[in-house]
């Protein structure tokens, strides 16, 4: 056998924020494109199909395990934003240092929660 380099695996790799939220970025995007279109397509169709079944939906939207639901759907929305901001910055060339990398690598969700605290407290506090 020729003596190349192996591929990288998850045996060399050694688990880093980055990585935390690459994935975190990809299962956001899928759950707010399962579940929020979901609900969006409930909700359309509550609305569609008068009060009774609006009222239903908000009844059920409204409950604590409807709140829990539509509060982690908005903490995928900015988790998922707040990463693809960070790969913009990637994208555009800036915050390949490891120090910083890092560091964005963690506040990236950090500040996705702290918006989602903030969102819901604006709304449930309105």
């Amino acid at each position: 056998m020729a003596d190349r380099p192996l591929s990288p695996h998850l045996q060399i790799w050694k688990w880093g924020p980055h990585m935390l939220v690459s994935i975190l970025h990809r299962i956001t995007g899928d759950g707010m494109a399962l579940v929020g279109l979901a609900i969006g397509l409930w909700w359309l169709g509550a609305l569609a199909s008068g009060e009774e079944a609006y009222g239903l939906f908000y009844e059920l939207a409204s409950s604590i395990p409807g709140h829990i639901v539509l509060i982690g759907l908005s903490w995928a929305f900015f988790t998922h934003m707040m990463s693809g901001l960070r790969h913009f910055v990637l994208d555009i060339g800036a915050g390949y240092e490891l120090d910083t990398n890092k560091m964005w690598s963690i506040l990236a969700p950090v500040i996705a929660i702290i918006l989602t605290v903030a969102f819901w407290a604006w709304i449930l506090l309105k």
